[in-house]
């Protein structure tokens, strides 16, 4: 699944596309993917200017004068940059047209959305995906100290607390992984038994790791790709993510594999404590 740096990737990429551009049309190509399309897309979209994009945790956001168009790449969708004439293939579900090109959302299989949030409706941080959405890990002054006393309470592993987005959005598994590892820290340790001090090391563990694999464009996962087309390379830089058995790159003793709530997590038991 795209984690917080496949979608800030993705979201850097079709900036350039789509910011000042006005909408000439819309594509539908289904009635919708994990939740239907606004019947009234079109309508609503075509002839309105794309103020700017963003994005919340794993959410892009196009933002008009109007509302915002919310997106969200699902377990294996991207968005793609074309000229708008550009054939659709057989998972192309969604086409916003500017023009002479196109961002073109494909999803195989189809956990995606494209929703609509209405400037009527409120402020977007209030829709019901979104207002429980925890803290935006990138910038955040003292993410060590939201973690630490956001975590006092709890005793699930932190990893499972990193998962979970209520404290901090974005660590996704792979990321979580690779965090924990340059923190040292155990990914079984319960929350609330992990120190102030330690928690500000995984803050920073979490921002580096996050904006690194942001530069380098995001992992190749299986099915993610960027809006040029790209992979990301982000995982030729893994510590013990996806690195079974292999010597861990810091002290040589084998990375081990363990399940997390029906998830893998990598862990060096040597170097993480």
């Amino acid at each position: 699944m795209p984690e917080l740096p496949e979608v800030e990737v993705t979201r850097r990429g079709i900036a350039p596309h789509v910011e000042g551009r006005v909408v000439t049309g819309v594509v539908m190509r289904r009635s919708g993917l994990r939740w239907p399309f606004p019947a009234t897309l079109a309508q609503l979209l075509t002839g309105q200017a794309v103020i700017s994009t963003g994005r919340r945790g794993k959410y892009l956001l196009l933002h008009f004068a109007h509302g915002t168009l919310i997106i969200h790449l699902g377990m294996s969708g991207h968005l793609r940059i074309l000229p708008s004439s550009h054939p659709a293939e057989k998972h192309d579900h969604f086409d916003l047209v500017v023009g002479a090109t196109c961002m073109r959302l494909t999803d195989p299989r189809r956990f995606g959305a494209v929703l609509w949030h209405g400037a009527e409706e409120g402020d977007i941080e209030a829709h019901l995906l979104l207002r429980k959405l925890g803290a935006e890990p990138l910038g955040l002054a003292d993410l060590g100290g939201l973690l630490y006393r956001q975590s006092r309470t709890r005793s699930t592993a932190i990893k499972q607390v990193l998962l979970a987005g209520d404290i901090v959005v974005g660590v996704g598994n792979i990321y979580a992984s690779e965090s924990l590892f340059e923190a040292g820290i155990n990914p079984n340790t319960p929350a609330q038994r992990i120190a102030r001090p330690r928690y500000d090391k995984l803050a920073a563990a979490i921002q580096r790791v996050l904006a690194a694999a942001i530069e380098q464009g995001g992992s190749s996962l299986r099915d993610f790709i960027g809006a040029d087309g790209q992979s990301g390379y982000f995982q030729q830089h893994y510590f013990v993510y996806d690195r079974e058995a292999q010597p861990c790159r810091q002290c040589g003793n084998a990375v081990r594999r363990i399940t997390q709530s029906q998830r893998s997590t990598f862990y060096c038991v040597r170097c993480q404590h």
